[in-house]
């Protein structure tokens, strides 16, 4: 992971001088809505709380659908603590986005309020529905609780490590190919940073912490706000308007 990213970075710096001027920007008027909107999401969380009574013992796989029933598996510590702490490389990759105009303070503030308000959505989608959705883990079906998981294994859905990875991942990717649009790069880009997610994906699933539908919903939340939010940023993008209104806000899109 530590040679993806140095690659990574080498590529940046190949492409400073050609780094000209970002093709997104910050509108005070919708970035106050949708700031707002992301910081709502992203701190109700911290206001609920749903946790079963008692730990259960070992379950049962057969209540399992059949679909994660064939790929689940038991617990796994070093692939669970390497998933678990990996995932924060790709959280920093979209840094790179900005390597080339370090200097630009705008860019570097547009670029840090885009990526606040996506992590923000994503941190509160997955917790929400987290809070939601008691779900076992998939190590409660071979073996209990292991040690130190005593708060955690009802958690399953959606999985958190995988809803960064491939925010992250998604970020990046569609910043750099709005970016580069021409760069022999891009699709060393997005190839790369997509393999890094799925493997982090991959690790939860093996390290017996998530089932298949918990990697593919929180690959689907990160992967969701990784794209919208920079697309809603794109400088002259008419394709949407957020208008206030005295109950809520309406959007409209143009297709």
């Amino acid at each position: 992971m530590k040679k993806l990213l140095l690659v990574f970075f080498i590529f940046y710096c190949v492409q400073m001088n050609t780094f000209s001027q970002s093709v997104y920007t910050v509108d005070l008027g919708k970035d106050i809505i949708i700031g707002t909107l992301s910081l709502g999401i992203g701190i109700s969380p911290f206001f609920i709380n749903n946790e079963p009574e008692n730990i259960p013992g070992v379950l049962n796989k057969n209540d399992i659908n059949s679909f994660d029933r064939s790929i689940m598996f038991s617990y796994n510590k070093p692939l669970d603590v390497i998933s678990n702490y990996g995932v924060y490389s790709l959280l920093l990759l979209p840094i790179l986005s900005v390597v080339p105009n370090i200097k630009d303070i705008n860019i570097l503030l547009t670029y840090g309020v885009m990526y606040g308000e996506a992590f923000l959505l994503a941190f509160g989608t997955k917790e929400l529905l987290k809070n939601a959705i008691i779900r076992y883990r998939p190590y409660m079906y071979a073996g209990g609780v292991p040690d130190e998981k005593e708060t955690d294994y009802y958690n399953s859905f959606p999985s958190g490590s995988t809803a960064y990875a491939f925010l992250g991942a998604t970020f990046l990717s569609t910043a750099f190919s709005q970016e580069f649009p021409e760069s022999k790069w891009k699709l060393p880009i997005i190839i790369g940073s997509y393999t890094l997610a799925a493997g982090i994906g991959s690790m939860r699933i093996l390290s017996g912490s998530h089932f298949l539908t918990d990697v593919f919903a929180g690959a689907a939340i990160g992967s969701l706000y990784g794209w919208l939010i920079p697309w809603l940023h794109l400088k002259n993008n008419e394709k949407y308007t957020i208008i206030p209104m005295g109950n809520g806000i309406m959007v409209s899109l143009k297709f």
